[in-house]
């Protein structure tokens, strides 16, 4: 654990329990030098532990290089609470995490995040004003997508030729908020969409309603596809799965989209243009920040925008460069959290 804490420069590291709610809570604050550690809290089964400890270690990571790259007065954090098999009361797991949360004193917010909802944020808002995506500050959801969706163009353009997506072929893995708001941007510019969940439902309704074909969950990476667009959780390009890629670009919302960054040479040496994950997503947390601090709708929609434009820098850069977008992105985050 202190290893990885190391490795990723981890600022600290908070374990918290409620044995009557049953909330076991990891946060991890990654940096804070440009503002109040900002990060989505995750409701999800772990295999063990120590992997719950490891994905908030590592999503807070991306979540600093999110905000210094998305120019947020925000550092990076995210929570991570292991759900139990049963839980008798929701409502007061996540009160009880509101209560970790004050404890801290503002220096992490929390945001919904995979397997969180609003209704949670609102249990947590409850016990602590250190939080966002309430009812009344909104979802985050359709502005990630439009995040998302800014960034393949931009994409496309940087390896197509073109940001028309008439008629591109679109590979979506995963149908959550993000990823069906996405489709539904992606269908209303002209895109086919292919798309893949372990919810058939969503798939079903994407069918119905997008005019989207079905793929298998597990032959969706191997399928031709100008774009491969990640929506799910990470993981999901690793040195195994980048050599069935049939795609042109990866460019999705899912974070910590790669195992490990040589996964990024790998696409770079296949041709296959890799959109670093928290560039092109990181409308959601522009969309919380903003919102947190009193910001119009109007100005969160400019600063949305600029996605485009900084997928573009970071793409220019490693055409001049000759290296991975992912490799650049680093860089160029790091120079920002640590000048």
């Amino acid at each position: 654990m202190f290893a990885l804490m190391q490795s990723t420069r981890l600022e600290s590291l908070h374990l918290s329990v409620d044995p009557v709610s049953g909330l076991k809570a990891v946060i991890a604050i990654h940096n804070s030098r440009l503002g109040p550690a900002l990060g989505g809290c995750r409701y999800l089964a772990y295999p063990n532990d120590e992997s719950a400890v490891e994905d908030a270690i590592r999503l807070a990571q991306g979540m600093s290089y999110k905000a210094a790259l998305a120019g947020l007065a925000q550092g990076g954090g995210v929570a991570v609470i292991v759900r139990p098999a049963h839980v008798e009361n929701r409502g007061a797991l996540f009160e009880a995490f509101g209560r970790c949360i004050d404890q801290l004193d503002g220096r992490y917010i929390t945001a919904i995040d995979s397997g969180t909802s609003v209704a949670d944020m609102d249990c947590i808002a409850q016990q602590t004003q250190h939080v966002t995506s309430t009812t009344s500050a909104g979802d985050p959801a359709p502005h990630a997508a439009m995040g998302v969706f800014t960034g393949i163009r931009a994409t496309a353009m940087a390896r197509l030729g073109s940001d028309n997506l008439e008629g591109l072929r679109v590979a979506i893995q995963g149908l959550g908020n993000v990823g069906y708001a996405l489709a539904e941007q992606l269908h209303a510019a002209g895109a086919e969409l292919l798309v893949s969940d372990i919810d058939h439902g969503k798939v079903q309704l994407a069918m119905e309603q997008l005019n989207a074909h079905p793929i298998a969950n597990d032959a969706l990476l191997s399928t031709p596809c100008d774009i491969l667009a990640p929506c799910g959780l990470g993981g999901v390009l690793n040195s195994h799965s980048v050599t069935q890629l049939r795609c042109s670009a990866v460019a999705g919302s899912a974070n910590n989209q790669l195992t490990h960054l040589d996964v990024a040479d790998q696409l770079e040496r296949r041709g296959i243009l890799y959109a670093p994950d928290y560039v092109i997503n990181a409308g959601g947390l522009i969309y919380v920040s903003l919102k947190h601090r009193g910001e119009e709708l109007t100005t969160i929609t400019a600063h949305l925008s600029k996605i485009s434009s900084r997928l573009t820098e970071v793409f220019a850069h490693a055409q001049a460069e000759k290296r991975s977008p992912a490799r650049v992105a680093d860089e160029l985050a790091e120079k920002v959290l640590y000048r």
